[in-house]
């Protein structure tokens, strides 16, 4: 839904909405860099704080994601209580300490724990992101955004190895990490300039037990809500996986670790491409469509990558372009889910979108990183994991709307007053 700010003379000036999608967008990749800008230095990582098991190495981005899965219950409903805002900053400047300490870790246990609380803390960005952007928008207009933010959240860390790889040249391996603390003060400082506070005042709750319950309940039993949100979860454990297991797929398996920057980008490209057309055509063709059809193509593609890889034809440029597809796929589908998945949660947005992360987050996170642990010197684990995750959301999708599958969406206005534009945040 297109909008423009009117600001009153003498008013403080809002964030017009392209200034606000970037905001939403670089406080997301704020949590997108974490996850493995550090992948190209888990063997410094290793050598340095001596982990000799490679397999072992994987804790490091998998600590991550149990520590970003830990905490959305906490920032939630603070932020129903307290506004997005004063939350927002509070989780971004533990992130800013957390990545120091990182950065600082003189032990292997040390930067594993430093790891579980940057996620802790950075669990407040997609918790609140996902938050306001529900705030502003509904329906389509709602997908069309959070379409613009998941393409960060979801492009960041596919290419957030070059940008780790590219300090690795002329600074040691914790730079990495003083690097992210930076960036989050910087963006600590955008934010509370520049974003308005973006809950409704009419839906702002307590914090008595009951009243969260309550909240949380509706949360997983509203058949939409729990439904997309198992199928956004199988699905993204296919993602944790591929960032779990390519640092050593392709160092390894196809025997290239001078391409691994070249391979990043390259099959981060069409996800970048199929998230910005997904923005363009959602409200063309309705958000159920566009995500169930991506849903189905995906299932398809990873069941081809692994049927290839069976019959023996696996090659690096097959790879590379069997995974450029399948990221196509999984960035139309992830936005359209969780976009879907939010839908009927206007009233508890902080708390639906808490509860769903933490199903999200913690169990992909198991999922991504057994499928990483199976790693066996080939790329079939890892193959044969994320078709069956595809295969397992496409179902999932299917079992929640069996009567609505690739139709088109019906705004729903039942629960949602007019939705908030930003020129009505002063």
């Amino acid at each position: 839904m297109p909008f423009e700010l009117n600001h009153p003379p003498g008013a403080t000036r809002r964030p017009g909405p392209r200034e606000l999608t970037a905001l939403l967008a670089m406080l997301m990749a704020l949590n997108a860099f974490a996850i493995d800008a550090m992948i190209p230095a888990l063997p410094d990582i290793g050598r340095s704080l001596h982990v000799a098991e490679e397999n072992r190495r994987q804790l490091v981005v998998v600590a991550y994601f149990l520590g970003f899965g830990s905490t959305q219950l906490l920032w939630g409903p603070l932020a129903d209580r307290f506004g997005r805002k004063p939350i927002l900053a509070t989780g971004v400047a533990l992130y800013a300490v957390f990545a120091l300490l990182c950065g600082l870790a003189s032990s292997f246990a040390l930067l594993i724990a430093g790891r579980i609380a940057m996620g802790a803390s950075a669990a407040v960005t997609r918790v609140l992101v996902i938050s306001m952007v529900r705030d502003l928008f509904e329906a389509e207009s709602m997908a069309r955004v959070m379409s613009l933010v998941f393409m960060t959240f979801m492009l960041v860390p596919v290419l957030a190895p070059n940008i780790g790889q590219g300090i690795l040249l002329f600074f040691p391996w914790r730079a990495i990490f003083i690097v992210l603390a930076v960036y989050s003060i910087g963006m600590l400082a955008w934010s509370w300039v520049r974003l308005p506070e973006t809950l409704h005042p009419e839906y702002r709750r307590s914090l008595k037990w009951r009243e969260m319950g309550r909240a949380m309940l509706e949360s997983v039993t509203e058949r939409q809500s729990l439904g997309y949100t198992l199928a956004m979860t199988v699905t993204f454990a296919g993602l944790i996986a591929y960032i779990a297991s390519i640092q050593q797929i392709i160092f390894e398996v196809f025997d290239a670790p001078k391409l691994i920057g070249v391979v990043f980008a390259s099959i981060a490209a069409p996800m970048a491409l199929a998230s910005y057309g997904n923005s363009r055509i959602v409200e063309r063709f309705g958000l159920r469509r566009v995500g169930h059809v991506s849903s189905l193509l995906l299932a398809l593609v990873t069941a081809a990558h692994a049927a290839i890889a069976l019959s023996g034809f696996e090659s690096l440029p097959v790879f590379v372009v069997m995974q450029g597809l399948t990221m196509a796929c999984f960035a139309f589908t992830s936005s359209n889910f969780g976009t879907l998945a939010m839908e009927h949660m206007a009233p508890i947005a902080g708390t639906a979108s808490s509860v769903q992360g933490v199903v999200g987050t913690l169990g992909s996170a198991a999922l991504g990183f057994a499928i990483g642990q199976a790693y066996d010197g080939t790329a079939l684990p890892f193959l044969l994991g994320i078709a069956a995750c595809s295969t397992l959301g496409f179902l999932i999708v299917l079992a929640t709307e069996p009567t609505k599958l690739f139709a088109r969406i019906k705004v729903d206005t039942s629960a949602d007053p007019t939705p908030m534009m930003p020129d009505d945040l002063c």
